[in-house]
């Protein structure tokens, strides 16, 4: 799968007017994003692919068990003799 602003996959912006397309051209320009904009002034505006990239989701971090901690399962007993 191609990532969100480059060639392969170019993020889409509707803008409604021209003044606006200019304003977030120069944001997808200062950071080398590739987009295809459109100007629609009788439709609303979608910059949902510009808000992908301004803020990437965080990646999950799982919780490291140690051996000896109790088992998050509830059962009281070590971790390491119950589901580990």
């Amino acid at each position: 799968m191609a990532k969100l602003g480059t060639e392969k996959k170019p993020a889409i912006v509707r803008v409604q007017n021209e003044h606006r397309g200019e304003e977030i051209a120069s944001i997808f320009d200062k950071n080398g994003w590739k987009f295809i904009l459109g100007i629609e002034p009788d439709k609303p505006e979608d910059i949902s692919d510009l808000e992908k990239l301004l803020n990437p989701p965080k990646p999950v971090q799982s919780i490291k068990i140690g051996r000896n901690d109790p088992c998050p399962c509830g059962s009281g007993k070590k971790y390491k003799k119950c589901c580990g």
